[in-house]
């Protein structure tokens, strides 16, 4: 059985997203970005103080971690180099250097993803009521550039992910308030590929997960407590719902090739390709918990208790042999 370990150190304010910077986690907060020390005694460094951060993600190769940020919910990216710089303090000529730039001045943002496709990466990015594709561009550039737009949708996007279909069509997909929708970013086609008609009041779609081996064209779609098996153009491809044992408030598809949802009562971790549930965790006690990041077989995920401190936990899931 994996065991959840926990840090000690308290956050005083919500831990709202984390990732791995190589070992070490980077961690946004309501009112910051610090750096958890993961290879010595767990010590916390403070890089950017109030500044609220609500998504992250580090890409070392291009020396960037971008972000959504701040009180209009800006597309930011920080250079890593400068982070390292207010973690060493010894680098000053780093340090005087502008530390981060803004994506074509979006704000308003939602949620983003970052894809790789080729040698190229794309970020996929939900605002209010459109989506925007940008393509990083390498020196002498060394930015995201834009690259789609696709404004006025009928439905607002609450999440986005982007599936290469056969190695050569690209499709956004989204997650509304409504049910789940694909753009062709060739023809700037826009269709429903589910939506829920047993559920009337809207939903809350919690992941979207493109099937290892299927070429891009099979999904998992989670929202509320259940999933469905569908393809890009709206095929169900499998005649079973994934139904957690909860609601969960995080869902997150796993290396392993798990998914593993969090709930008030229990951390559950399912096939991806059939559902089936392969473990659970029982809490101690009621508690909301939020996932935050993972590589290869290590999960972290934070507490969001409100009214008290958050902690980080992690768990390795290698070791799971039911």
């Amino acid at each position: 059985m994996p065991e959840i370990r926990k840090y000690k150190k308290r956050f005083n304010s919500e831990i709202l997203c984390a990732a791995l910077w190589g070992v070490n986690l980077l961690i946004g907060t309501e009112n910051g970005l610090v750096l958890l020390d993961r290879s010595g005694h767990g010590e916390v460094y403070p890089l950017i103080s109030r500044r609220r951060f609500q998504q992250i993600d580090v890409l070392e190769g291009q020396n960037i971690l971008v972000s959504i940020s701040g009180k209009k919910n800006k597309l930011r990216v920080y250079y890593l180099s400068w982070l390292k710089s207010k973690i060493l303090k010894g680098d000053t000529d780093t340090e005087r250097r502008h530390g981060w730039v803004s994506v074509g001045d979006l704000e308003g943002c939602v949620h983003y993803k970052v894809v790789k496709y080729e040698r190229i990466k794309f970020l996929v990015i939900a605002l209010r009521n459109s989506i925007e594709v940008y393509a990083w561009a390498p020196k002498p550039y060394h930015k995201f550039m834009a690259f789609k737009s696709f404004g006025d949708l009928l439905h607002k996007p609450l999440m986005v992910d982007l599936t290469i279909e056969e190695d050569s069509r690209l499709k956004v997909i989204y997650g509304s308030g409504a049910g789940f929708h694909a753009i062709d970013l060739d023809t700037s086609a826009v269709y429903d590929i589910y939506i829920p008609t047993h559920i009337s009041s809207g939903i809350l779609p919690h992941a979207i997960i493109t099937l290892p081996n299927s070429k891009g064209m099979d999904l998992l779609l989670c929202y509320e407590d259940e999933g469905v098996y569908v393809n890009t153009y709206g095929k169900v491809i499998k005649d079973i719902v994934l139904q957690w044992g909860e609601m969960p408030t995080s869902v997150a598809y796993i290396g392993t090739g798990q998914i593993m949802g969090w709930g008030q009562k229990a951390i559950e971790i399912r096939s991806v390709e059939t559902g089936h549930l392969d473990g659970v965790f029982m809490h101690k006690r009621a508690q909301r918990l939020k996932f935050l990041c993972e590589r290869n077989d290590k999960v972290f995920f934070a507490s969001t208790r409100s009214g008290s401190s958050s902690q980080v936990y992690f768990m390795t899931l290698n070791k799971i042999q039911w």
